[in-house]
């Protein structure tokens, strides 16, 4: 028996740096820049590539949008 779970496979989807970089509007390097400097939290690949979890950039998403400009 499997159990389906739809909102935790989207929650939990891994989204490359370019695909992070257009959500956020930002040139991809910029987005390693930010796992590297522990702004974002990634997950390697077994080829050593960086993947962010959807769930950790909309909630980057979600508190960036809800400041108030200086």
């Amino acid at each position: 028996m499997t159990v389906q779970n739809d909102s935790f496979d989207a929650q939990d989807a891994l989204l490359t740096p370019s695909e992070v970089a257009k959500l956020f509007r930002v040139n991809p390097k910029t987005v390693t820049r930010w796992a590297r400097a522990g702004k974002l939290s990634a997950i390697r690949t077994l080829g050593g590539h960086r993947r962010f979890r959807a769930s950790e950039i909309n909630r980057c998403l979600e508190e960036m949008s809800g400041e108030e400009p200086a």
